[in-house]
């Protein structure tokens, strides 16, 4: 397979992740998939800011977050964020940091 072949499956695989996660399984919470995997959406918008700042192209965390959710997290939280435990909170703490790094 070519790299341009590769690159365009590459992204079409990222972009059906992003509406599986954003259309499909909003009940799913940020912090349970933090908790399980390591990675949240939010992760996954700061991969995106990253992978756009590496380009040259100057992009805040707001504003992956609203390209990645399809709209602002303030909006994304009252529409589908739900009561975290202080269980879930505990081991989010410990997934945070072993997946991200202290939080600053």
């Amino acid at each position: 397979m070519d790299q341009k072949t590769e690159t365009e499956l590459q992204a079409a695989a990222f972009r059906r992740l992003q509406q599986h996660l954003i259309e499909d399984r909003t009940d799913v919470q940020n912090i349970d998939m933090m908790n399980l995997a390591g990675f949240c959406r939010n992760c996954l918008s700061r991969w995106y800011q990253e992978a756009a700042n590496e380009h040259g192209i100057e992009m805040d965390k707001d504003e992956a977050r609203q390209i990645f959710y399809g709209m602002s997290m303030s909006e994304w939280k009252a529409k589908y964020q739900t009561e975290a435990s202080p269980e879930k909170q505990a081991a989010f703490e410990v997934s945070f940091e072993e997946n991200v790094g202290k939080k600053s």
